[in-house]
């Protein structure tokens, strides 16, 4: 057989994943959308794009910097790479920009919705600006000077900027900036005129009075600037006694981090950006020039706007099934495990579960992993509550979940004054499982509840995720959850697990035994099958093992929402293998492993990716889905994402296109929001809310 791992087999998964960032972009532009979730879509990359240039830029540019010339998987050294994603993002910000100016900008105006600039007000609009800088902005504001007593002053992450010339009479020009306070909004609604809506941006107006800040100085031009600094700061674990301060300090460190991004007003003047450049130390290809807003992220504000509620996806909120909404969610779990399909399902229910135990007198322990967690947590207002209430309570906290650091300290201790045992992770590892434990004294003695799920314990991103959740009392599977609880508390290690299967010391054995074991049904003229759904697929053992599969006749579907370094159906390679990726109304984030298994369809859901970091870095969960109707409503769901032809894209060979099949049309969420509705008792009138597509890659 030929050589499976030749780098033109791979594609790299940066690359792949700004292919994903197009993907959203696509359907910023697709007039099958809704036109203001059409500007959340053109949001949402540009939040995703800063992420990716904080972390994975960030990286390799470390790399580069240590003369790291390792090639990845697809043959690319670092400084290779950046220079593939220094093209290939300036071209994506050049869409983004086309697309806003010449596509959705235009469109909003004809719908009588203006964002306009400062050189377009009228007078009653001119005169409304004034009033609120003087009374508003003004005061907050602080210009900073540069001479030889006061140094270029630190420029904060993603805040946005107004950098400045200014001159006193025959003085030489003078540099300035000013940082836009972030405790105004940025979009400002002006005085309505002939029945529309104007709005403009809270940098235009400062801009505009920007003198009044310079008093007795003349401001010769002036432009906003934004910086993209370097958030991935290494955490030294192994020479740290106390991680949660370690992880404080290099929070801090982040501050003052290496720029790597510098975005500018395209008018911008040379002798301005020559300084930027020097001070920030930003090398040309890091420069990007705007030709409109910078940070399209502001148009979440105008979206939040309820008067524009008909340029929405139609409002949908979670149900609740008729025969969940009951006094004893302990008495359902008896009967038989549930399964909830968030968001279709609301995770309401796990969390009026861990109210409930909170305050369940026969209640003894509760036992839960939290990775990331809501702004005001009401699961950790119930932890609180139940360790205050006598119940013993442990919970590991992940401080290392990137970008929620903070909040998971601010947590932890919080869990700790409570009376809560709190872990914070492990040595060298992310803990990234899902997983709940409640025990408590039934009639019939001690039992244990367990919660399995695919997404994070977060009030607020269940509303938008797409993940499975399993409810199960079953006896195999709690005492694997009390000897996982075991493991990361202690120094318990079991050589055997009943039903769960973890990584980082046995998801990957696992996973490869059930491809060989797929592979050998093959080659035995027996049907074999894999169906797998995750976010990002990069793992080259695994890829390669999937092209082996095809080769010897495995029929493999993929449903990958994000990052794919696999080229699907390159011939005599991997034939037998599709690819697509599902982008909606929902971001799909659950993890379902199918394995034909010659007919016993082994079924599992997990925390996991099929990634190296997954596989080796990370304590994850898979669980089985073992009950027989549970079973078929998993199945079910990848046969409908795999039939879907309105929000999935096909690969062939690396390259994405929509799936636009006339025949039948078949949107596989807006399938699964209709069945809820149908199986809940909920009537229309508590049915109001509405929750925005997130396309986001920030909990893999």
């Amino acid at each position: 057989m030929k050589n499976l791992k030749k780098s033109e087999n791979y594609i790299n998964r940066e690359l792949s994943w700004l292919d994903f960032n197009f993907r959203v972009l696509e359907e910023a532009c697709d007039d099958k959308n809704p036109l203001f979730e059409r500007i959340k879509f053109l949001s949402i990359t540009s939040s995703n794009l800063d992420e990716f240039f904080m972390v994975r830029v960030a990286s390799l540019k470390n790399m580069q910097v240590s003369d790291y010339e390792k090639k990845d998987a697809a043959g690319l050294t670092p400084a290779c790479q950046l220079k593939k994603i220094s093209e290939k993002t300036h071209n994506m910000v050049d869409k983004q920009y086309n697309i806003y100016t010449n596509k959705l900008k235009k469109e909003l105006e004809s719908e009588n919705i203006l964002i306009i600039n400062r050189n377009k007000l009228s007078k009653k609009q001119k005169e409304f600006t004034e009033r609120y800088f003087k009374e508003e902005i003004y005061p907050v504001l602080t210009p900073m000077a540069v001479d030889s007593s006061r140094p270029f002053p630190l420029i904060h992450n993603k805040f946005l900027n107004i950098c400045a010339l200014i001159k006193k009479g025959e003085d030489k020009k003078a540099f300035a900036t000013v940082q836009i306070p972030s405790v105004f909004k940025r979009v400002i609604k002006l005085p309505s005129e002939n029945g529309k809506n104007s709005y403009i941006l809270i940098e235009e107006i400062v801009q505009e009075f920007l003198s009044m800040l310079f008093m007795g100085y003349n401001v010769v031009y002036s432009y906003p600037y934004r910086v993209m600094r370097d958030a991935d700061i290494p955490i030294d674990e192994d020479d740290s006694e106390d991680l949660l301060l370690e992880i404080e300090k290099s929070l801090k460190e982040r501050e003052r981090s290496e720029v790597i991004r510098l975005e500018v007003d395209s008018g911008i003047k040379e002798e301005l950006l020559s300084i930027l450049q020097d001070e920030l130390n930003v090398k040309e290809d890091d420069i990007y020039k705007i030709n409109g807003p910078i940070d399209f992220t502001f148009l979440n504000e105008i979206y939040s706007e309820e008067e524009y509620d008909k340029y929405k996806y139609k409002p949908f909120k979670p149900q609740i099934r008729k025969e969940l909404q009951c006094d004893d969610i302990f008495e359902k779990i008896r009967g038989g495990d549930i399964l909830l399909y968030h968001p279709y399902d609301s995770f309401s229910t796990i969390v009026e579960l861990i109210k409930k135990s909170a305050s369940d007198k026969n209640v003894l322990a509760i036992k839960q992993t939290l990775y990331r967690v809501s702004g005001n947590s009401p699961i950790i207002d119930a932890l609180s509550r139940a360790a205050e209430n006598g119940k013993q309570v442990s919970v590991l906290v992940e401080l290392k979940a990137r970008f929620d650091e903070e909040n998971n300290i601010i947590w932890a201790r919080k869990l700790e004054k409570s009376g809560c045992h709190v872990i914070y992770g492990l040595r060298g590892l992310k803990t990234h499982s899902k997983i709940t434990e409640i025990v408590r004294r039934d009639n019939d003695g001690i039992r244990r509840y367990v919660h399995l799920g695919t997404g994070n314990y977060n009030d607020i991103t269940a509303n938008f995720y797409s993940d499975i959740g399993l409810l199960t009392c079953s006896k195999k599977i709690g005492a694997d959850a009390g000897a996982f609880f075991n493991m990361i508390s202690g120094f318990s290690e079991p050589t055997c697990w009943n039903k769960l299967i973890l990584a980082p010391l046995w998801l990957r054995k696992k996973t490869v035994e059930m491809i060989e074991n797929e592979i050998k049904n093959a080659k035995e003229g027996k049907k074999a099958k894999i169906t797998a759904k995750l976010n990002s697929l990069v793992d080259p053992d695994i890829i390669a093992l999937l092209y082996k599969a095809s080769c010897e006749g495995v029929k493999i579907d993929l449903i990958v929402r994000g990052i794919c370094a696999l080229r699907a159906g390159v011939e005599g390679l991997s034939e037998n293998i599709t690819v697509r990726s599902i982008v909606g109304r929902y971001l799909e984030h659950a993890r379902i492993y199918y394995f034909y298994n010659n007919g016993k369809e082994d079924l599992f859901c997990s925390s996991a990716d099929w990634m190296q970091r997954n596989f080796n870095r990370r304590v994850e969960i898979m669980f089985p889905i073992d009950d027989k109707n549970l079973k078929k409503d998993v199945i079910k769901i990848l046969d409908i994402q795999l039939k879907d032809t309105m929000r999935s894209y096909i690969q062939h060979d690396g390259i994405y296109k929509k799936n636009k099949c006339s025949d039948k049309k078949l949107d596989c969420q807006e399938y699964y929001i209709k069945k809820a509705l149908e199986k809940s008792v909920q009537n229309e009138e508590n049915n109001d809310v509405v929750f925005v597509p997130q396309i986001k890659n920030k909990e893999k």
